[in-house]
């Protein structure tokens, strides 16, 4: 095996660079894996033993079953789901329109724009969120879904990302097509836009992800249990039921299992986007 720059490296340091990645492999994965494991033991089963136990010796589904009987864990991940879904669809349309006219555009501001882009991302959701509230209570939005998608549908991060993604395109590319009569329409839709797939498919996991595991605003914003989220949902299974491990893991997995689906399905687009939105050095 050789390195970035074409050396060969010696057993040792391959050995050292696999353990590291076991390492932290075993930090991101290991809780995970040890819910789910946990979710699937029986209640004759020791949890708690020591030295513990990690595989069950009789996996039962009775977990889940016992979720479902307790709360009303589909409603919550249906209320889940339409939040996270119009987040995506408001996140890849907002962002890829801002970020392309902040990369492509020519007009007065435009760095300006940029920098304010840049701040919004350095102010933390707590020191706003009373501003928010006000404003939701104001539009008459408080207690809805609508109110609890408004203020993360466009997120700075992802309009930079796409903003970062559009300056990497070649410009003689879109010039050559604004010499042949194409409009600006025409040059997003048909030259920049199938251009940044990766960056796009990056943008909508991370507003997936950031709806999906919202709890503080959500909790804030909603009042009626008809309408809560499905992490709302779970701390309450939590509060009802602090004793039984078994339940809260279960529960977990649920929350957890549709994010894995979406990385899976977009996990080739995924690594290929972080290089196309990588910040220029």
């Amino acid at each position: 095996m050789t390195d970035e720059n074409g050396r060969r490296m010696p057993v040792w340091e391959i050995v050292l660079r696999y353990l590291l990645l076991l390492a932290v492999l075993a930090l991101m994965i290991g809780p995970f894996l040890w819910q789910l494991s946990t979710s699937l033991k029986g209640p004759h089963e020791n949890i708690f033993s020591s030295p513990p136990e990690f595989l069950p010796s009789s996996p039962t589904l009775h977990n889940y079953e016992r979720v479902a009987d307790t709360i009303p864990v589909w409603d919550y991940a249906l209320n889940s789901l339409k939040v996270a879904a119009a987040n995506v669809v408001t996140n890849c349309v907002g962002a890829t329109l801002a970020g392309y006219a902040l990369a492509r555009l020519r007009y007065r501001g435009r760095k300006a724009a940029t920098i304010v882009f840049i701040l919004a991302m350095l102010v933390p959701v707590e020191g706003i969120i009373i501003a928010q509230f006000t404003t939701m209570r104001d539009l008459g939005l408080n207690n809805t879904l609508i109110g609890v998608l408004l203020p993360g549908c466009i997120s700075a991060l992802n309009v930079l990302l796409m903003r970062n993604a559009f300056l990497n395109l070649p410009y003689e590319i879109e010039e050559a097509a604004y010499v042949d009569g194409a409009n600006v329409w025409q040059r997003f839709l048909r030259i920049a836009l199938p251009a940044v797939k990766g960056t796009l498919a990056v943008v909508a996991i991370f507003a997936f992800m950031g709806a999906w595991d919202d709890f503080l605003w959500p909790l804030i914003v909603l009042s009626d249990p008809d309408r809560f989220t499905l992490t709302i949902g779970l701390n309450y299974l939590h509060g009802t039921f602090a004793n039984d491990e078994r339940l809260v893991a279960a529960g977990t997995v649920i929350a957890v299992l549709p994010l894995i689906v979406l990385f899976g399905c977009l996990q080739r687009y995924f690594f290929r986007g972080v290089g196309e939105g990588a910040v220029k050095g």
